[in-house]
């Protein structure tokens, strides 16, 4: 259990991805570039078995923005995408039900 405060820290905001590539390599990596609105962020994430690079291009995500940034597989992350996993254990994107600002904070 966290506190609310603690909750409170967590700067989660909505981006589109702008770009995407497999992270060499590796099977289930992938490098992102998220447009927040204000800023753009490249994240990596773990969606390859999930997704193609082209299947996810415009997509609308939300990300935690206020993450240590940390060297995976030789790239710099600088967020962390959120998405759940179905019963198969593999990632699913989140989308917003209706169209939001990029940078828009989810609270």
């Amino acid at each position: 259990m966290i506190t609310f405060d603690d909750f409170m820290k967590l700067d989660i905001r909505i981006g589109r991805i702008e770009s995407a590539e497999r992270v060499e390599g590796t099977d289930k990596l992938m490098k992102l570039t998220v447009n927040l609105g204000s800023e753009s962020r490249q994240l990596v994430a773990g969606i390859a078995e999930s997704y193609t690079p082209d299947s996810i291009i415009g997509k609308i995500i939300p990300v935690l923005a206020n993450l240590e940034p940390r060297v995976i597989r030789g790239v710099e992350s600088q967020g962390m995408i959120l998405c759940p996993s179905n019963d198969l254990g593999k990632p699913v994107l989140l989308h917003p039900e209706r169209e939001v600002p990029l940078g828009a904070k989810v609270k």
